[in-house]
């Protein structure tokens, strides 16, 4: 029995469609029926054929990689996206970078400037008009008696004395708010070990205060992945990953090491506690393996 028939005889069993299958996995139909008939040569290239057929028998209750080792002389044997896929991928990013970025936006500068000549010129004038109301009730008040004048000014002096105090006080409160935040450690990644090969491991230290750890992995394109901690729980089942599963929050809290199996890091962002994470190695090395060391510090 051939791979294709060997899935589709699980799906029959199953009672899945084609249709159903093809929501459940993200792939397209034609893709699966090509897998079925055998017709590998079909899909997009030899990563892609051996990743569909691993989500497929995911899909249908069967163990992929016991799948696969059966029918190795079969399946194609690289892993890895030729040029033609990467160039693809690439333009694809970029296509959606470009199309993320509204027209709308490109009128913000000069709404700003607009709103900012406007409000300067409302400040000067209501500066000015209160000058040239200060000015006419001193005129005034030097006509009508001169130790009135002298008694307002005995009178505004506590008060300008008590609003100058008010003020150093707020300079001195945000000054202290502001050298509490300066100590504050901030969370960064350091690279500790940098992986060599084709498929390099790498080990990176993520260094954080505070309590919570959450992680976001956001794809542009199509990447297998793989997410557990040192400890044996899994965040992310090994699958196909992309934007339609975009963004994945995964909660890491009280986890030293969390390890990350990446098709195809190019197309891949993760992000800790709000800081991109900048891979060790080129993404363009598409298959990457990552160790994440947890590291918080005293506050």
């Amino acid at each position: 029995m051939e791979i294709g028939a060997r899935l589709k005889e699980a799906r029959e069993a199953k009672n899945l469609s084609l249709e159903s299958l093809q929501e459940t996995t993200k792939i397209q139909k034609r893709y699966l029926l090509a897998i079925e008939e055998g017709n590998l040569h079909i899909l997009p290239g030899k990563f892609y054929a051996r990743a569909f057929i691993k989500e497929y028998a995911n899909a249908v209750g069967l163990d992929p990689d016991e799948l696969m080792e059966e029918f190795k002389e079969e399946v194609p044997k690289t892993e890895e996206p030729d040029g033609e896929q990467l160039s693809r991928i690439q333009r694809t990013r970029k296509e959606t970078n470009a199309e993320k970025t509204p027209s709308s936006f490109s009128i913000f500068p000069t709404i700003i400037v607009v709103l900012l000549i406007i409000g300067i010129i409302v400040v000067a004038l209501i500066f000015i008009n209160q000058n040239m109301s200060g000015n006419a009730n001193n005129e005034e008040v030097k006509e009508d008696d001169s130790v009135v004048i002298n008694d307002d000014k005995r009178s505004k002096q506590p008060a300008e004395e008590d609003t100058k105090s008010d003020e150093e006080n707020k300079t001195d409160e945000s000054d202290e708010a502001q050298n509490d935040k300066n100590d504050e450690p901030e969370a960064a990644f350091s690279v500790i070990e940098k992986g060599e090969g084709s498929t390099p491991e790498s080990i990176v230290a993520f260094n954080y205060s505070g309590e919570e750890v959450e992680a976001t992995l956001e794809a542009e394109g199509d990447t297998w992945l793989g997410v557990k901690s040192e400890d044996g729980e899994t965040f992310f089942e090994e699958a196909m990953f992309n934007e339609e599963k975009s963004p994945l929050e995964l909660k890491l809290t009280g986890k030293d090491r969390v390890f990350f199996k990446i098709g195809n890091a190019s197309v891949l962002t993760i992000t800790i506690n709000g800081v991109e994470m900048e891979y060790p190695v080129d993404p363009q090395t598409v298959r990457q393996n990552i160790w994440i060391e947890l590291n918080q510090e005293a506050e």
